[in-house]
């Protein structure tokens, strides 16, 4: 009985830990309605600093607390900083435009940091006073343990109070609900939107700082928690604190004993509690209908459908393409059959994005379920490259069908999360089924048939299926089909009162969207002769939201133009030293000062050029 006590006090000890971050983030949603993916920074940043502090005035409880707090509160002014800065020009952009800036600041502050403590480890010292470990039971618990499951309810009362009982809070908690109205009645809504902001980041780094006694002080932390962060929110519900502070118990003290039991659950199972939570309670367990939209609603923009000269321009292209293995050396091939493919993802990401209207933080899980059903066919079945290009889009179709029937009745950032979490889960089981799936070792030897073993044989290949499901897709879109799904991304309750069924609708769209994915899948997989894990994590989805973005999402053309220069920005600046931030500047620089892409510049282009001949 003492052991299991342990173990509930183990997990009370990491959902306080957890609740930090998650209040922060919360916080910080309810009234900016930021998707805040640089949160996670905010956390790595705060235990970095409180580090370099805490070993500095080592020795004593005010040197140890003293450090903390300080960083806690640097972090705040990071936040400011970075809210002034940037995230002020995207409070009214969709949830993509502020994912992506946000992964763009993720990528500068991670090589902004490696640049200021370096690459290895860094352990903290214990914290004076609670450096011990005291017998409950029987069993021995860490008093830091018990100071960490006393401070996540304190600084619970303490945000309460705050909400409840200054004009600051009530003006906060009026954001929350109707911010609009809040402006109306004269209130200065971006000063309220930098605290707000400050007091998350704060937050965020407390959660960072009281954690050097625990963990390694390393640059995966911003990664590792803010999905966990996410979930937390998502489950409590968009903007109730008190919904983060249940949700993160309930997720640590699962977490805790799901270990003793299965422990191979554990990385996957927050997402799967998450799922479950959504698919009962659309809103989580404290939510509100309509806390599902982050941003406004975008006014609706036609997409641009592609002119005669830029079809003739893109039909140029393709014939250059096709004809390019006479004249290019093999690595130049091999980087083309990588354009092609991430062309390929992204349209198929557009397509659910741009026509559909679904915002999807997971779709490299079909892309994935893709390549693994292409290696799986041949390493199990025995079956031919052929066979198993079938196989593989087959099963990615299969799995965006049983996803996506859960997924499409879910709306805004609830939607985006729900497509994550069935990411997650596929990425989990991809990850920890060791005898089926190869776990992290993946699957090795998806060669190309012999007749299509040389690198000219196999870019034709790779051509026919990428550019021939390229232009399925565009043929959708201007299909019936794809007029109908754009109806109801522009008003799904006009489309209903037509008597459209739009849950079906849309839920087609999300199968032909991942279907086509996982061909581009297949085709990675035969081009690499592998396949792991990582082709189902969340880097190939923001990849992927990434280049939609950098292409310009109101554009027909705007994943293409994307993919091309994602691949190619990629090829060059990952040969940098500190590329993450050269290349975060860059999604920086595309979000702030061209939101309709590079599509959208090509476009004002052409017009500016038309009237000057005119």
């Amino acid at each position: 009985m003492g052991f299991y006590f342990a173990q509930l006090l183990t997990g009370l000890a990491n959902a306080s830990s957890l609740f930090l971050i998650a209040s922060g983030l919360s916080i910080i949603f309810g009234v900016t309605r930021i998707v805040n993916f640089a949160h996670g920074s905010f956390y790595m940043v705060g235990a970095y600093l409180a580090y370099t502090l805490v070993t500095m005035w080592s020795g004593s409880v005010l040197g140890f607390w003293g450090g903390v707090i300080l960083a806690a509160v640097a972090v705040g002014l990071l936040g400011l900083v970075i809210e002034l800065t940037i995230l002020r020009r995207i409070y009214k952009a969709p949830e993509l435009f502020q994912l992506v800036a946000t992964f763009g600041v993720v990528l500068i502050v991670q090589d902004a940091t490696l640049a200021i403590w370096g690459a290895e480890d860094l352990l903290g010292p214990r914290a004076p006073g609670l450096d011990r470990a005291v017998r409950i039971m029987g069993e021995p618990i860490p008093e830091y343990d018990l100071a960490l499951i006393a401070i996540g309810p304190a600084v619970l009362l303490a945000i309460w109070l705050l909400f409840h009982r200054t004009r600051w809070g009530v003006l906060v908690r009026a954001a929350t609900q109707d911010r609009e109205m809040v402006g109306a009645l004269g209130v200065n809504q971006a000063w309220l939107f930098s605290a707000a902001f400050v007091l998350g980041a704060f937050l965020a780094g407390l959660g960072g700082a009281l954690q050097i006694p625990r963990e390694a002080v390393s640059l995966q932390m911003d990664l590792s928690i803010i999905g966990e962060a996410f979930v937390v929110v998502v489950i409590g519900g968009m903007g109730s604190v008190s919904g983060a502070f249940v949700a993160a118990v309930l997720i640590s003290v699962l977490n805790a004993f799901a270990i003793l039991v299965f422990p191979q659950i554990s990385i996957v199972l927050p997402f799967v509690v998450m799922a479950v939570v959504l698919i009962v309670r659309p809103y989580g367990l404290f939510g509100k209908p309509g806390s599902e939209h982050g941003s406004p609603e975008e006014p609706d923009q036609p997409l641009a459908l592609v002119s005669q000269r830029s079809a003739m321009v893109m039909a140029t292209a393709v014939a250059m393409l096709a004809l390019s293995p006479a004249v290019a050396a093999d690595f130049t091939m091999i980087l083309l059959v990588d354009v092609m493919v991430a062309t390929l993802f992204a349209v198929s990401l557009h397509f659910m994005m741009g026509i559909g209207g679904m915002v999807s933080f997971g779709h490299a899980a079909y892309f994935g379920v893709g390549a693994y059903g292409a290696a799986m066919a041949v390493k199990f079945f025995g079956f031919g490259m052929l066979p198993a290009m079938v196989f593989g889009p087959v099963c990615a179709a299969m799995a965006a069908i049983f996803f996506g029937w859960f997924c499409v009745r879910l709306s805004g950032v609830y939607l985006a999360m729900l497509t994550l979490a069935a990411a997650q889960i596929l990425w989990g089981v991809t990850f920890q089924w060791q005898d089926f799936t190869g776990g992290d070792d993946g699957i090795l030897g998806v060669w190309p048939a012999k007749w299509a073993s040389s690198d000219q044989v196999y870019f034709y290949v790779a051509f026919v299926l990428c550019i021939g499901g390229i232009w399925f897709l565009r043929r959708a879109a201007h299909s019936p089909f794809g007029y109908t799904l754009r109806g109801i991304r522009d008003s799904q309750t006009r489309a209903e009162a037509i008597g459209i069924n739009t849950n079906l609708h849309q839920w087609m769209g999300f199968a032909l969207a991942g279907g086509f994915a996982g061909l581009a899948g297949v085709v990675f997989a035969f081009s690499k002769g592998s396949v792991f894990p990582d082709s189902l994590g969340i880097a190939q989805s923001i990849d992927g939201l990434i280049m939609v973005l950098l292409g310009g999402i109101h554009a027909l053309a705007g994943p293409i133009f994307g993919a091309v220069a994602f691949v190619m920005i990629e090829d060059w600046v990952t040969r940098l030293d500190y590329w993450r931030f050269i290349f975060g500047a860059i999604i920086l620089i595309v979000v702030l000062l061209a939101p309709d892409g590079i599509a959208g510049g090509v476009r004002r282009l052409l017009r500016a050029v038309k009237g000057g001949a005119a």
